[in-house]
């Protein structure tokens, strides 16, 4: 809805004219920072003042309430990853007020971490392969020969002793002294951890949508069809990610700075958790290009924060110190 240049003077509480202010929004027309999205509209800000405005903001942090809140839900859930990613997912989407969308932590090549073989026949075995990454592979495991759980124990041992802590390619070179067996089972170990590399993404934990689509800028069916087009066809995460994503720095991707079409109308804050290049995941706000970038900011950047200190936990490893500077690019 426009609003009128005395209005603006108004409301902003600065002793100017009118025709000062009148004078200025054309000088900010001229310059690309504000646009008319059709003839009879006011001006609104443009992609470029976005830009200029996100680039601007100086250290960010949550409000203390909002920390508290955060701390005493988590304290309230289970020691599992997912409940972990479930909770961020609803907590970033109601204090964002937009889409918020959280991948589980994956390694970009896995690492053997423990297996165990169980027997369900003479010659019919259950692999149980655990990654780093909290990730469980299972797979079944055919013998042309009785196998005993004797036997398939001792295997088992033998293997998390020399592949621990490797990736594939690591196992793949090392090329130990195995027997028939062993081999067969090494075979179906690098099988099961090939699968895992090749995996792009798990489909994500995704909450708010409704916060979004309520906004006026989704009031119009083609803006509304082409993000539930993008999460029916899971490609929600996938379209957000930018071409390059630095750890522990929140991103801000901006309108027509999307590659992907169907997102140049809305802007993305985003932000690596985990461990690095043990375990990382993503975590994301997908909403209009006016967005609450002051709150949006520091909402993703502490809230992957609690769950990079959480995967810390998880595998005994330190973190950075609380409070560390937001970062947003």
């Amino acid at each position: 809805m426009p609003v009128s240049s005395q209005s603006i003077a108004d409301k902003a509480g600065v002793k100017v004219s009118p025709a000062t202010i009148r004078n200025e929004v054309a000088s900010l027309e001229e310059q690309g920072f504000i646009i008319r999205p059709h003839t009879s509209a006011g001006n609104v800000p443009s992609d470029k003042a976005y830009r200029y405005y996100v680039d601007s903001l100086e250290k960010m942090t949550l409000p203390p309430s909002e920390q508290h809140l955060v701390s005493h839900l988590f304290h309230q859930v289970e020691k599992e990853v997912e409940r972990w990613l479930s909770l961020t997912a609803t907590l970033v989407s109601q204090l964002a007020q937009n889409i918020a969308v959280v991948s589980a932590p994956k390694s970009a090549d896995s690492k053997f971490k423990h297996m165990e073989l169980l027997s369900l026949q003479e010659q019919l075995a259950l692999a149980v392969l655990v990654l780093y990454g909290a990730r469980v592979k299972e797979q079944l495991i055919r013998f042309d020969k009785a196998v005993c759980q004797a036997d398939l124990t001792a295997i088992s041992n033998k293997l998390n002793e020399k592949y621990a802590g490797m990736t594939r390619r690591q196992i793949k070179a090392a090329r130990p002294e195995l027997s028939a067996v062993e081999q067969r089972i090494s075979d179906y170990l690098l099988e099961m951890m090939e699968s895992e590399d090749l995996r792009i993404y798990d489909e994500p934990f995704l909450d708010g949508l409704h916060f979004t689509l309520n906004q006026p800028e989704f009031a119009q069916g083609e803006r509304v069809r082409s993000i539930l087009e993008l999460i029916e066809y899971r490609n929600l995460l996938k379209s957000i990610m930018p071409r390059e994503l630095s750890e522990e720095t929140v991103h801000v991707v901006i309108g027509k700075e999307n590659t992907v079409s169907a997102m140049q109308n809305c802007s993305v804050v985003i932000r690596r958790y985990g461990i690095p290049e043990e375990a990382v995941g993503t975590l994301g706000v997908v909403g209009p290009t006016r967005m609450a970038y002051s709150h949006t900011i520091p909402t993703v950047d502490y809230l992957a924060t609690v769950l990079s200190r959480l995967m810390a936990g998880l595998y005994g490893r330190e973190t950075a110190a609380e409070g560390d500077k937001t970062q947003a690019k």
